[in-house]
């Protein structure tokens, strides 16, 4: 499908997902919104990993404010709950691994999408900036969700009160990312890691996912439960039992997803 703000393409499994409105770092508009959330829908039906990046010099720089002619008398609520939260939800929910690739900085809504995916890898000279104390508004995009589980409450009151930015480097070191690396191996290392995924026990994947989510809200009975209820259905899975003849003929194992 042509989409009017995103780049999106598919090859060997993997489905990547370019932010493209690069003569505005990527801000977000209504179509953009619009445009993310079918394609990250859809994804799965293409592919077994899902990377997120930026066209140009930037991730994104959250909401295009320029897109907005009155912006005081905008709906934000509205706005959040019709346009921001349905995208959101369908990267945090999407069956399969989700990478955001940070090339650049990522400010506002922008970063706090990026934080939506499974796993952050940011260049070294990008940066996230929590903006929205600088116009008078809170983190939205789900910032107050991801940053306290990210970087600890200290770090995200700090970040979301002094509007300072945060280098990937500090992101990495704080917990916020998994990872910042050399621009110059960028690149090389979201197309790995994204290749590794994508070969991977699919079916594990999204039982991960839902495992670790879910202890921020379970006592440990209710995990101990959630791990063994998720457990049984991995193991009736093919890659369960391709994962166990690789081990045992001691070659790599060949992953169908299924």
């Amino acid at each position: 499908m042509n989409y009017e703000t995103i780049l999106y393409e598919v090859k060997d499994d993997v489905a990547t997902l370019t932010l493209n409105r690069p003569d505005v770092m990527n801000g977000l508009n209504a179509q953009m919104r619009a445009d993310i959330l079918h394609a990250v829908r859809h994804a799965p039906e293409d592919a077994r990993v899902l990377v997120i990046t930026g066209a140009g010099r930037g991730f994104c720089s959250g909401q295009d404010l320029g897109d907005r002619k009155n912006a005081a008398q905008v709906n934000l609520e509205r706005t959040l709950r019709d346009e921001y939260e349905p995208m959101l939800k369908a990267i945090y929910d999407s069956p399969i691994p989700t990478i955001s690739a940070v090339n650049g900085p990522a400010a506002g809504a922008g970063a706090n999408i990026a934080l939506a995916a499974d796993v952050v890898i940011a260049a070294e000279s990008a940066f996230f900036l929590q903006a929205f104390a600088r116009i008078g508004l809170i983190p939205d995009a789900g910032g107050t969700y991801w940053l306290p589980r990210q970087m600890g409450f200290a770090k995200a009151m700090g970040a979301a009160l002094f509007a300072d930015k945060i280098t990937a480097r500090e992101a990495d070191e704080w917990g916020m990312i998994w990872a910042a690396v050399p621009d110059a191996e960028f690149e090389a290392e979201i197309a790995r890691r994204a290749r590794q995924l994508a070969e991977g026990p699919t079916q594990a994947y999204a039982r991960i996912k839902q495992a670790l989510r879910g202890t921020y809200d379970n006592t440990l009975d209710d995990q101990l439960n959630l791990e063994a209820k998720l457990q049984g259905e991995a193991g009736q899975t093919r890659d369960f039992t391709e994962g166990v003849m690789a081990f045992l003929e001691k070659r790599p194992a060949r992953y169908e997803g299924r």
